[in-house]
């Protein structure tokens, strides 16, 4: 059932529109996938993701699909745009993912216009920090040419400093080992090499290093190519 549809994305086609506030919380909706003058209200219909990971988000997503799970038209394709969030929070949107058996594209979309086609790819595209580990929890994963994956060393904002940590200024603490080989392990567990994760714990956190097609396929972190 996904083979017309990734067949589909490979005629997807820039749109320059407005980037979309990304420190707002993550928020799922319904696009239509096909051409409207086509299928008409019989479109496909496929979840587009933004924003940043919070610890609800998970619960957001399950209750979306709950809410859309009897919709016909829906398929289980999630389309991520977000600059990360929560550590913990990404891997329970993965398992979450993995558990809906989603298949996800690093990618940003809009309905087309009637006789225009099927959806609309739009620019700049990323799933970034802890974006990267909701997203490998997917069944399958995708990342267009087009689209940035990046990754850096974790950390959090101590709870004191909560005012701060909303601007971004509040006290880093970082993962300690216990923590990253537990996030190695979930990493293992969704079928991703570790490395991935031990390379992001290399790389300063005020800087992002842009995963390379090669990183892509030899992390088995996913796909390159539609």
């Amino acid at each position: 059932m996904l083979a017309p549809i990734l067949k589909v994305l490979s005629l997807f086609v820039l749109c320059a529109l407005a980037q979309p506030v990304l420190g707002a919380d993550m928020q799922f909706r319904l696009i239509p996938f096909g051409d409207p003058l086509e299928c008409g209200e019989k479109c496909t219909q496929v979840i587009g993701a933004e924003g940043e990971i919070r610890i609800d988000t998970p619960r957001k997503f399950l209750k979306f699909v709950a809410e859309n799970v009897d919709d016909p038209r829906v398929r289980s394709i999630v389309f991520l745009h977000s600059p990360g969030g929560g550590v913990d929070a990404a891997m329970r949107l993965g398992r979450v993912f993995r558990k809906t058996g989603m298949l996800a594209v690093v990618a940003r979309i809009a309905p087309a216009e009637p006789g225009q086609g099927p959806a609309v790819n739009l620019p700049d595209a990323r799933c970034f920090s802890a974006c990267v580990y909701a997203f490998m929890g997917a069944k399958k994963r995708v990342v267009p040419p087009s689209s940035l994956v990046g990754i850096h060393r974790m950390f959090f904002y101590d709870d004191g400093d909560a005012a701060k940590a909303n601007q971004g200024k509040g006290k880093r603490t970082y993962g300690t080992p216990q923590f990253v080989e537990r996030l190695a392990a979930y990493a293992s567990a969704m079928g991703v090499s570790r490395e991935l994760i031990y390379k992001a714990e290399k790389i300063d956190p005020d800087h992002i290093h842009i995963v390379t097609p090669k990183e892509l396929r030899s992390w088995r972190l996913g796909e390159d190519t539609y």
